[in-house]
């Protein structure tokens, strides 16, 4: 198990995080939180990249800065930004990130050979991944997080630069891996974990809002997502009484889903609430703000 106890970051006067306390036991575990709101800053912290201001981060009753190496061997990290050599093919790159991890030749090849099949790159995994698209170069970032059986595996947005079908892929592999390892995901993407995710992770104002599984984080807003046809006319009224959700244009008319705590209208549709709602009411202010900038 990894635990983060009392867990306090500041850079300066700026307050990160302020005494948190989590545990990551085997499963999938998502950071879910906008951009900004601290979630690289912990996986750097988990990965011991940084240090806590104050707390500590425990793996098996020990703080991982006391284990150090021997962690550091049983996890595997994707960061959000990766370098690779582009003159290098993915097998190479691979082959080098495996000697870094101290991976005989003979075992790292057949580990590359086999998860390049399983993330579908074996019929290029002789080119230079300077002709790769940033979708295949993610994939490459995964599989060398994986090239040393990770106990934990950390992985920060990694459906960043995925098409659709490439996210299904990671999504099947991320849920059976899930069954043996401990998998902490940061994403700001809601329909990429909703199906998959054990425990979902909000981070607001400098603290946990909630540790969660989905169904029970969509149950408190039971009774406060509503939808309605309105006239396209009174649209922006509308939008100044009450947080629109979604908008869908049907000709004259606009079908509207919105936040609101109790019914005020018979012609209101009470509908079940999914993750996105619960983002979007959550993050309301980042979000509109971003929006304006």
């Amino acid at each position: 198990m990894l635990e983060v106890r009392n867990l306090e970051k500041r850079f300066g006067k700026k307050i990160v995080y302020n005494n948190i306390n989590l545990e990551f036991r085997r499963g999938i575990h998502v950071l879910l939180a906008p951009n900004g709101a601290g979630k690289t800053t912990l996986m750097n912290m988990l990965v011991t990249l940084t240090r806590p201001t104050k707390g500590d981060i425990l793996y098996q009753g020990t703080s991982i800065y006391d284990i150090g190496d021997r962690y550091r061997k049983i996890i595997g990290y994707l960061p959000q930004k990766t370098g690779y050599y582009k003159n290098y093919s993915a097998v190479q790159n691979l082959m080098y990130i495996a000697a870094l991890k101290g991976i005989s030749k003979g075992e790292a090849k057949q580990k590359i050979d086999r998860l390049l099949e399983q993330f579908g790159l074996s019929e290029v995994k002789n080119k230079s991944v300077k002709t790769y698209s940033g979708g295949m170069l993610q994939r490459v970032g995964i599989i060398g997080a994986l090239l040393n059986d990770p106990k934990i595996l950390i992985l920060d947005e990694p459906t960043a630069g995925l098409d659709p079908k490439e996210r299904v892929r990671l999504k099947n592999i991320l849920s059976e891996l899930g069954k043996e390892k401990v998998i902490i995901v940061s994403t700001h993407i809601t329909s990429d974990i909703e199906f998959i995710a054990n425990k979902i992770i909000m981070i607001k104002d400098q603290r946990i809002l909630c540790n969660n599984t989905v169904d029970e984080i969509c149950a408190s807003f039971y009774g406060k997502i509503y939808e309605d046809v309105i006239p396209m006319n009174v649209v922006q009224a509308f939008e100044t009484k009450y947080f629109i959700l979604m908008q869908q244009y049907e000709g004259n008319q606009v079908k509207v889903r919105f936040y609101h705590p109790y019914r005020e209208q018979n012609s209101w549709k009470e509908v079940m609430p999914n993750l996105e709602d619960v983002f979007m009411c959550e993050y309301k202010d980042a979000i509109t703000l971003k929006e304006e900038r």
